[in-house]
């Protein structure tokens, strides 16, 4: 349910897609990255059809982390028409990144 996402196609993702897109942006080292992964993928499936789940590697992917300013990972970005509307940093209860997303469904 969560795909993945490059630079060379983030820019059209975030603006073409009707509903709310969901970046978290990760890395293979952190920790925090691996825990929130499974929680991502449960949230990505419950509300299927309602929002687009993407990770994007911020190692592999330096433009998009570069210009949306990713400082600290785990970080999730809450997009719609190509504008951010929330940003989350760290891992947080799987409770608390659903509603944050659901303000926005």
């Amino acid at each position: 349910m969560v795909r993945e996402i490059k630079d060379e196609n983030f820019p059209q993702t975030i603006e073409e897609s009707s509903m709310p897109v969901i970046v978290d942006f990760w890395a293979t080292w952190c920790g925090p990255c691996k825990m929130l992964a499974p929680v991502m993928e449960e949230i990505a499936t419950e509300l299927d059809g309602k929002a687009q789940f993407f990770k994007l590697n911020v190692d592999e992917n330096p433009v998009a982390s570069t210009q949306y300013r990713i400082s600290s990972i785990p970080t999730i970005m809450v997009f719609k028409n190509g504008n951010v509307l929330e940003t989350l940093v760290g891992f947080r209860p799987k409770e608390a990144i659903k509603s944050l997303i659901e303000k926005h469904i």
